[in-house]
């Protein structure tokens, strides 16, 4: 695959870096307030860790963000077993909404991500984010409480990896639909931990179409409002999630990959396929975004590749290509 000889030089320079992040980034922890409210994170801890594979290792975490366990699927490199002493990078990978499985085992289901990531030497995690739990501690009409994702990933799993499975503190993120949004907001809420981020397909802007992310939530069952309340009457917070609107708290400079179609059947779909009205709107958020991550002076690399869904052929073709940018970032001193 093209994509995997792209990222051959980057996994190189990404092996040969230094082990350890600087002195700000080993102490850099997400800021209270910026948790919003989360659950306390001090009874956090991995129950069981499932060796499916080489590579693959399920963990569960009691977590009392979520009150209730929490999941994640981790690939791990191919010489960690051999390097019981080494520290490595960690790229987060998030899923989507709506799957019908398990939303932290979607990457593995539906793409050849671990034929992507074989040279990569870093922790690959896929935490488990909800049907439609949109990477955030719910608002749940100012009570806030469970389900608190960003305070389970961030505050919860992160140091849980670091600590346990050897992450050496620098870190990547990127994710599709619902994910990518997770990737560009937490990006942006907390801009010291991630040295990069990336956005397939992603809603990067919900402020630009509020009733398909409440649309999604209450396909799930839940009262559309205890997400982020009303987008009037909570306007701020709303705001304070949104990836386009908070992309000016992210350094100058900052890697950002953002990639869309315009719902058009393209190369990866199948003859006759309709045309795809979902990423026909994210495309229009895509463009948005892009036009204000370029004048805020981010170091963007946008892919608006034109005809494409919202599938799974698509999201694999886009990591692909996403992970020099990511693999640079992590090999950075």
């Amino acid at each position: 695959m093209p994509s995997r000889r792209r990222a051959a030089a980057a996994f190189a320079a990404l092996a040969a870096a230094p082990l350890l992040p600087t002195p700000a980034e080993a102490r850099s922890r997400p800021r209270p307030a910026d948790l919003a409210r989360g659950t306390a994170t001090d009874r956090a801890r991995i129950t069981a860790a499932d060796r499916v594979s080489e590579r693959v290792l399920d963990l569960t975490i009691q977590s009392p963000a979520l009150a209730r366990d929490g999941h994640a699927r981790v690939l791990l490199p191919r010489d960690y077993d051999r390097r019981p002493h080494h520290r490595w990078p960690v790229l987060y990978l998030l899923h989507g909404c709506c799957d019908p499985g398990p939303g932290w085992q979607a990457w593995t289901l539906n793409t050849d991500v671990e034929g992507l990531t074989a040279s990569l030497p870093a922790l690959v995690v896929s935490p488990e984010g909800g049907p439609s739990g949109f990477y955030s501690n719910w608002w749940n009409g100012g009570a806030y409480g469970p389900p608190a994702w960003e305070t389970f990933h961030l505050a919860e799993l992160r140091p849980l990896v670091e600590r346990t499975l050897r992450g050496d503190g620098r870190r990547a993120i990127a994710g599709l639909s619902m994910g990518g949004f997770g990737a560009l907001s937490y990006a942006a809420r907390h801009p010291r931990l991630f040295r990069a981020a990336a956005s397939f397909s992603g809603v990067v802007h919900p402020l630009r179409n509020p009733g398909g992310v409440q649309g999604i939530v209450r396909r799930y069952g839940a009262d559309p409002t205890a997400l982020w309340g009303d987008p009037e009457a909570q306007s701020a917070l709303w705001a304070a999630h949104d990836p386009y609107t908070q992309l000016t708290r992210l350094p100058r400079g900052y890697p950002v990959y953002v990639s869309c179609g315009d719902g058009t059947p393209g190369p990866l779909d199948p003859a006759g396929s309709p045309v795809d009205t979902g990423e026909q709107g994210l495309g229009l958020m895509a463009q948005d975004y892009v036009r204000r991550a370029r004048a805020h002076g981010l170091a963007l690399t946008a892919r608006l590749y034109g005809p494409g869904t919202h599938t799974w052929p698509y999201w694999e073709r886009e990591l692909g290509r996403a992970l020099p940018l990511l693999t640079a970032a992590l090999a950075r001193r």
